[in-house]
């Protein structure tokens, strides 16, 4: 079980590295490319060493696959951007996971809806 504090502390900075890697995403990124990029949820590792940045990517399979390559090489840049802005002495390290959660509900949603039009 682990202390009320520290997962209190996890999840502001979660938050935190949250609104600083979208706001380093809009405007100060120049990769070529990486596209239109939102980023959902930063899930931290317990110790938060680690963190795994979900993010949504605006196009096809192919895009995200170009973006996602495009946030990997600038993983640095973007880890050493956070730690300044957040006064981190050790960031946590930045692996980013396309999130295709939207595109499962709404397959799930699909599902659900044939299944009632059958059903009837």
């Amino acid at each position: 079980m682990e202390k009320r504090g520290v997962k209190y502390h996890r999840e502001r900075l979660g938050q935190a590295l949250r609104e600083e890697i979208e706001t380093i995403l809009e405007g100060e990124l120049g990769d070529p490319r990486v596209g239109l990029v939102n980023v959902n949820s930063v899930d931290l590792a317990g110790d938060s060493r680690s963190a795994r940045i979900f993010v949504n990517v605006e196009g096809d399979d192919a895009e995200a696959e170009r973006t996602l390559q495009g946030l990997t090489s600038a993983c640095g840049f973007i880890r050493r951007a956070v730690a300044d802005r957040l006064h981190l002495r050790r960031p946590p390290e930045l692996f980013f996971q396309v999130d295709r959660s939207g595109q499962y509900a709404a397959r799930i949603d699909e599902l659900l809806t044939r299944s009632k039009k059958r059903n009837r």
